[in-house]
């Protein structure tokens, strides 16, 4: 047992568990359950590696401080900031807690290792409000471009185009210098035939012939 603590990779092994439980809890809501596991994991790590009390407790409040601003940024500033400061700070600490090179480069990569595989839950428990600004901000952006792309269609109603393709009864047509994606009302309509664009729905542009005008290209 003691040859298996004092191994070089049981620090990749005890950070990662810790790590990804305690981020989990961030992410996840486990009512402090992650947070226990996790706490007592990384507590474990520091003390079999430090043997000085001092120096036990300033890589213990190095790592903590890490996971406080990983907190803040998910609560409050949420632009990533300080999480990146915080994940910077808690891989400080393992690697100096570490006994030698290699030992310091398992804890590392177990940190890394650890907060990807935190993601994880959140495809399985509740998820906390955690970078929530971030989210409304890329939403509201998809949504702020999908209604411009769909103002950009609704224009289109009445104006007269060139069907590029047989439309059967989806084809390209052009309108302007410009090809769409149409669709005529359960017509065949043939590459060249001049149309006209008749209803709007969303993204779909529904198109049908110009009576009497004939093919306009081959």
């Amino acid at each position: 047992m003691e040859t298996i603590i004092a191994a070089d990779w049981i620090g990749f092994v005890i950070v990662g568990l810790g790590t990804m439980f305690l981020l989990g809890e961030i992410l996840v809501n486990m009512r402090g359950l992650f947070a226990l596991l996790g706490i007592g994991l990384i507590v474990f790590y520091f003390y079999n590696f430090l043997f000085e009390p001092s120096s036990l407790v300033i890589m213990l409040i190095i790592y903590f401080i890490g996971i406080l601003l990983i907190i803040i940024d998910g609560k409050v500033l949420n632009d990533g900031t300080l999480a990146t400061l915080g994940l910077a700070g808690m891989i400080l600490s393992v690697a100096l807690a570490a006994p030698n090179f290699y030992a310091g480069l398992y804890s590392v990569i177990g940190v890394i290792v650890g907060g990807a595989l935190s993601f994880a839950f959140l495809k399985v428990f509740k998820k906390r409000n955690m970078w929530s600004k971030i989210m409304l901000k890329d939403r509201l952006t998809e949504e702020a471009g999908y209604s411009s792309l769909n103002e950009e269609f609704a224009q289109l109603i009445g104006k007269e185009g060139i069907a590029m393709t047989d439309m059967r009864p989806v084809g390209t047509i052009m309108i302007g210098d410009k090809d769409y994606s149409g669709i005529s009302n359960a017509q065949w309509i043939k590459k060249g035939t001049k149309v006209k664009v008749t209803q709007v729905d969303g993204t779909r542009i529904l198109v049908k012939e110009v009576e009497g005008a004939g093919k306009e290209m081959k």
